[in-house]
């Protein structure tokens, strides 16, 4: 039997003006990371352009110190992701520079002794002022103490009215955003961040904030009901990864019949269990964490093929890089390609309504 190993050419790429665009393509061309990172622009493009999709992003670790915030806020204004599901730090900290203050570039090479006696706190090499995180915390908890304490929030019906909050404040950040533009943001270890911090601010004012994570739980998996297909993105791992694995393998067990309403696609076992699971029709992931070591962070694509979460021969690309250079990179390259804001976004109205 003929064998397919050199029918397809890897192109050096030639040194001449070229767009971010461009140059990603010629990247995609080649070898290693450089061909991943290439391959994730064009099955972020096409999943922009997927009529019948909805796209969902984990953004993980403390990355909106870095900058990043604002590339998420572009993508969420461009309905270039559906929904958003984050770490605390991620949709908290990026407050303190949308308040006006300021993150300050610094080194490894430093005492933090001396940084904590002058009130500074580092991550890794970006500085920050104890103060400020302060004042972002105190903001926080002015917004809580306005909430009904009677009522058990989800962190996505807790955010949606944070973000519009912040709206009418003037500050606007990832929350706000999202708000603004029918994004709905979930944050399944909210407490573990400054919003934690708030609620026990807040509790020392006299006001008790009510968290319901079970109902937020179900209020997740409910959104496969009004899903043709899904295609995910993760920025780094952790929870929001986990959760939105999830999506394809556990909503079914809110229904008797282990069976989503209306939702197409499904794929069964053996017949040792009555699930039925939901691939994701694309998937990327952008992640510094190597898959030896077990952790849901590093875990391959074709590793989770055996959960039933992604399809063997998908649309999958994973690319072992700092997202700090990625999403520059990506979020240019789509914004030359496409730019306009898309059509088709999923509509949640009937979330935001509830």
């Amino acid at each position: 039997m003929k064998n397919n190993f050199v029918e397809k050419k890897l192109e050096p790429i030639e040194v001449n003006k070229k767009t971010i665009s461009e140059l990603l393509s010629s990247m995609a061309k080649t070898g290693f990371q450089g061909k991943s990172l290439g391959r994730v622009v064009d099955i972020w493009e096409e999943m922009v352009k997927d009529k019948n999709l909805t796209i969902v992003m984990g953004y993980a670790g403390s990355l909106s110190t870095t900058g990043q915030w604002t590339i998420v806020k572009w993508l969420m204004e461009h309905r270039y992701i559906d929904v958003l599901v984050s770490t605390g730090a991620n949709i908290s900290e990026d407050i303190i520079p949308a308040m006006g203050f300021n993150y300050y570039q610094g080194t490894t090479n430093v005492d933090d002794t001396e940084l904590f006696k002058s009130d500074i706190n580092r991550y890794y090499d970006v500085y920050g002022k104890e103060q400020d995180y302060i004042k972002m915390t105190e903001f926080i908890a002015d917004f809580i103490v306005t909430l009904d304490e009677d009522h058990a929030y989800t962190s996505r019906e807790f955010l949606y009215l944070f973000g519009k909050w912040l709206t009418k404040k003037g500050i606007h950040s990832i929350v706000a955003a999202a708000a603004e533009n029918g994004v709905p943001v979930f944050c399944p270890a909210i407490i573990d961040s400054p919003y934690g911090d708030a609620a026990l601010i807040a509790k020392a004012r006299g006001f008790n904030l009510k968290l319901d994570s079970i109902k937020e739980y179900a209020e997740f998996m409910s959104m496969p009901e009004h899903f043709k297909d899904v295609g995910v993105i993760y920025i780094g791992g952790g929870v929001p990864k986990d959760i939105i694995q999830l999506l394809a393998v556990t909503a079914d067990l809110m229904y008797k019949d282990r069976k989503v309403p209306n939702r197409p696609g499904k794929m069964s076992r053996s017949g040792a269990t009555n699930e039925n699971y939901y691939p994701h029709k694309y998937a990327i992931q952008i992640t510094t964490d190597s898959p030896q070591w077990g952790g849901l962070s590093g875990c391959t694509f074709e590793e989770a093929t055996s959960w039933g979460k992604e399809i063997k021969g998908g649309k999958n690309v994973a690319c072992y890089v700092d997202a700090t250079i990625a999403l520059p990179l990506i979020s240019h390259a789509l914004n030359e390609r496409i730019g306009n804001r898309r059509k088709h976004a999923t509509d949640f109205s009937w979330m935001f309504k509830q």
